[in-house]
């Protein structure tokens, strides 16, 4: 049976590539005290974690449960710890198909827990949410638009539309809520969260793999480049491949 399941959930923009990429350089070292998964592990529920975010149906909620549920019955057999990371686990990043805010998250990790206690019983759960300061973490949020939709706001138009979704940590005290009898963690990115995570996962601080080096900002003339063609009258499939170009030109 499963010892423990630690969960980072979220959020979009807080250093979850880098943490996830640790993860998975250093599975192999980990394995002893933890068992990584990733989102190939956990697609499915990512997939539909995203669909509830956006329809707040009933159905969708279901297939989140499902899902989580298909998860704990593959586990049901390894005695170990899962540490578990992706974002998507909180569902699409606000900006996207519509959303203001991460305000499924709370019923989200709800729905989740109450499917894993069904299949696993009293397993101690660990929520992970990774934070990150409004003014950085809205123009990374911006710049990740650019880069992946047809965005057209200004970078300023961008975050007065968008202040409010910056206040992660009062959803983190909402999942908190939701699910009073699970541990819930918040590490903020300024904090160094690889460690803190590692540490929930049992692993002595001497055997702690190298930090994680943190995503260069990207500068603000591909900003401009990507603004420039997502707001030109270029079809979406060759604004697709301009941006592609302008982020090779840059990488």
């Amino acid at each position: 049976m499963v010892q423990r399941l630690i969960v980072h959930a979220g959020f979009h923009k807080t250093g979850t590539t880098s943490i996830q990429k640790a993860l998975k350089a250093h599975r192999a070292q980990l394995r002893p005290h933890a068992r990584v998964g990733l989102r190939p592990a956990i697609v499915g529920l990512c997939e539909a974690a995203r669909a509830y975010s956006v329809s707040r149906s009933a159905l969708d909620l279901g297939l989140v449960q499902f899902e989580a549920a298909e998860l704990a019955t593959a586990w049901a057999e390894q005695d170990s710890t899962l540490l578990l990371s992706s974002e998507d686990l909180s569902g699409h990043m606000p900006g996207r198909r519509g959303l203001q805010a991460y305000d499924a998250t709370p019923r989200l990790m709800a729905a989740m827990v109450e499917a894993w206690r069904a299949v696993l019983g009293d397993v101690a759960i660990d929520l992970v949410f990774t934070t990150r300061d409004a003014a950085p973490w809205l123009a990374s949020c911006h710049m990740q638009h650019l880069r992946a939709t047809r965005i057209t706001q200004a970078q300023e138009d961008y975050v007065r539309a968008y202040a409010g979704s910056a206040e992660l940590d009062g959803i983190v005290d909402a999942v908190t809520a939701a699910v009073p009898d699970v541990h819930v963690h918040r590490f903020a990115l300024e904090g160094a969260p690889f460690g803190r995570i590692l540490a929930l996962a049992g692993v002595p601080e001497d055997l702690w793999p190298a930090m994680p080096h943190r995503n260069r900002g990207e500068p603000n003339s591909l900003r401009a480049a990507l603004l420039e063609i997502n707001r030109s009258d270029l079809s979406d499939d060759d604004a697709r491949a301009a941006r592609k170009a302008a982020m090779q030109a840059k990488a």
